[in-house]
């Protein structure tokens, strides 16, 4: 039976890896977070990394934080690139596979087509700084490790977009959302699956991945479809970025070609709007 590290268990993709892991009785998951492995602390991985001897590490854990980033840099480093490149020797080291999750932060938004894994990244926050810089550590130093980018991932565990605009919606008549930012939402269990699917299979071809869910839309779309399917009063408002300063810029256009992963592993991405009522549904029971 191989034993899977699972960090950062305790976000929203760490906790829907814990709710499929009963659907994979060949591995033996151990679930850890901050507490019992910190990502800030070179030594304590080191530790629990020998303690735990794991065949298979997936690393969700991430400081996500991205505007308090452009302040707390050195945590924000530590954690998305110092990190990353200690977990990824140990990996090399032991002949344990990794699949390290980053972000669509890591380009500019400035293409007018979707990114495919071979654009150059070109970062605008640190928070994106410090993800390349991960995804770079992770590939030098386990060159046999699976990089998968993903964007705009929400769940019904933890803080997430969704969440906030159904309870804005309860609080207020009017909301203003960004309507010139475009990308696909990524519901954190189909993500999940995708990982599991992946270490399930007999194939392990390591590289970088692009996963979303399908669709190309605002945050105002993406608010207006969370307004319909929760019956909502609220009017949504569409607003320009520059409307809305915030400290680390975001990606104006952050849609990830996801054909490499759909040839290599037969994924299947789902269309948004299916996941965004599936994850509403849970919500309400």
């Amino acid at each position: 039976m191989k034993k899977i590290l699972v960090t950062g268990a305790n976000g929203q993709l760490g906790s829907e890896i814990k709710v499929l892991a009963a659907n994979y009785p060949n591995f033996e998951f151990i679930f850890t977070d901050i507490d019992d492995f910190p990502l800030d602390n070179e030594s304590e991985i080191i530790k629990n990394f020998n303690l735990i001897q794991p065949n298979i590490v997936i690393n969700c854990a991430a400081y996500t934080a991205v505007d308090k980033a452009e302040q707390d840099t050195v945590v924000a480093d530590a954690i998305n690139h110092l990190a990353i490149a200690t977990l990824a020797s140990l990996c090399s080291e032991s002949g344990v596979k990794l699949v390290h999750i980053s972000t669509d932060y890591v380009f500019d938004g400035t293409s007018p087509v979707a990114y495919t894994e071979l654009d150059l990244p070109n970062p605008k926050s640190v928070y994106g700084v410090t993800k390349l810089a991960g995804e770079i550590a992770c590939a030098e130093n386990c060159p046999d490790s699976i990089i998968i980018r993903t964007a705009w991932v929400y769940s019904e565990f933890g803080n997430n977009f969704v969440k906030t605009m159904l309870r804005l919606m309860d609080e207020r008549d009017t909301l203003s959302v960004v309507n010139d930012q475009i990308g696909s939402p990524t519901y954190a269990a189909d993500l999940a699956q995708v990982i599991l699917t992946i270490l399930d299979s007999t194939k392990w071809e390591p590289g970088i991945y692009h996963y979303t869910n399908e669709g190309e839309i605002s945050w105002f779309d993406f608010a207006v479809d969370i307004k319909t399917l929760a019956q909502k009063s609220c009017e949504i408002k569409g607003i320009p970025a520059s409307s809305y300063p915030t400290p680390a810029e975001r990606p104006a256009y952050s849609l990830l070609d996801k054909s490499k992963i759909k040839l290599v592993y037969g994924i299947v991405p789902i269309d948004y709007k299916i996941s965004l009522k599936i994850m509403m549904g849970k919500l309400e029971k």
